[in-house]
C-alpha cells in the first residue's frame, strides 16, 4: 500500500510554502476498524502508526514510517501486518530514497529499495530490490513530500482539487498512482490553548479536510471505468501534521485517532 503523505505523505518543488512551513515530528496514531461490509471477510482490526517527520526545505525531508495491524477474519483465523519504510527527498525533489519492508506473522514477504533521480525530460528510477531494474517515469510525476506541499499550496489559494501522478516506491518500486484530491474549506482547530491531550500542540491552528484517491493506472473494474485503490481522508494542518484519519478500501475502512505528538526542533532553515 502507498503511504500517501505520510510516506511522505502524505507537489511543486520541496521547499517551504507561502505561509506555511512542514514542521518535524513525530506522530502515532491508534487504527481501529471503522464501516464493515459483509464481503470483506474481516471481524476484527486494530493496530498502531507511527510517522516520524524529520528535516527542512534546505537539507532535505527524511520520513520513517511504521504500520501495524492485526487482522481477525470471519473464519477465525488472525494475522499481523508489519509496513516499514524510510525514505529521503533532496530539496526541489532532486531524487528520493526509499526502502519498504513488508512483514506478515513476522515473515518478511516483500522488501523494495531504490533511488529516483530528476532528469530533464524524464524522472528515472534504479531499483535494487526486489531486483536491480532502471525505469523511467513521467517527469511531472511528484514525490510524496512534493505531493503534501502542493496540497497545502492549493489549500491555501482557496483551490479544492488536484490532479497529480505520485511515486514512492510502494510496492515492487515499478507503480505509479494517479491520485485526486479533494480539499474541504478551511476551518479552526477544536484543541484549546492549554489542553493537556495528544492533539495540544495543534492548538489554534487551522486546518483543512482533505481527501485523496489512490488509482492504479493499469487496473479497470468490470465496466471499463477506474476506480480507487483506496481512499485517504484527513485533517490536514497548516503545518504539515495530519489528524482524524480514515483509510477506505471499499468494503472497509480504518480509522486512526492520535496517540501521541512529538514536534522537533525545525532546524536552522531560511525561509524562502
Amino acid at each position: 500500500m502507498s503511504t500517501g503523505p505520510w510516506g511522505g505523505a502524505q507537489a511543486a518543488s520541496v521547499g517551504a510554502t507561502a505561509g506555511h512551513r512542514l514542521v518535524p515530528h513525530r506522530a502515532v496514531y491508534d487504527m481501529q476498524l471503522g464501516e464493515l461490509e459483509e464481503q470483506s471477510g474481516i471481524a476484527g482490526l486494530n493496530g498502531r502508526m507511527v510517522y516520524d517527520f524529520t528535516g527542512n526545505a534546505c537539507e532535505g525531508y527524511s520520513v520513517n514510517f511504521r504500520f501495524v495491524t492485526q487482522f481477525q477474519d470471519t473464519s477465525g483465523g488472525s494475522q499481523i501486518t508489519d509496513l516499514q519504510t524510510t525514505s529521503f527527498e533532496e530539496p526541489r525533489a532532486e531524487s528520493y530514497q526509499f526502502l519498504s519492508k513488508t512483514f506478515v506473522d513476522q515473515k518478511l514477504v516483500e522488501e523494495t529499495r531504490g533511488t529516483a533521480h530528476a532528469a530533464a525530460g524524464a524522472k528515472t528510477v534504479k531499483l535494487k530490490e526486489p531486483s536491480e531494474k532502471s525505469l523511467k517515469i513521467g517527469r511531472e510525476v511528484l514525490f510524496p513530500t512534493e505531493h503534501l506541499i502542493a496540497i497545502l499550496e492549493s489549500a491555501d489559494k482557496g483551490v479544492h482539487f488536484l490532479a497529480a501522478d505520485i511515486y514512492d516506491g510502494a510496492e515492487t518500486g515499478e507503480k505509479v498512482y494517479a491520485t485526486t484530491t479533494v480539499i474541504g474549506d478551511r476551518a479552526m482547530s477544536p484543541v484549546k490553548p492549554g489542553s493537556d491531550g495528544p492533539e495540544a500542540p495543534l492548538a489554534g491552528l487551522s486546518y483543512w479536510p482533505v481527501t485523496v484517491a489512490y488509482f492504479d493506472p493499469t487496473a479497470e473494474d468490470a465496466s471499463g471505468e477506474q476506480v480507487p485503490v483506496y481512499q485517504l481522508s484527513f485533517w490536514l494542518y497548516e503545518n504539515g501534521i495530519s489528524g482524524q484519519l480514515k483509510l477506505d478500501y471499499g468494503d472497509f475502512t480504518i480509522k486512526g485517532k492520535m496517540a501521541a505528538l512529538e514536534l522537533y526542533d525545525r532546524g536552522d532553515c531560511p525561509q524562502r
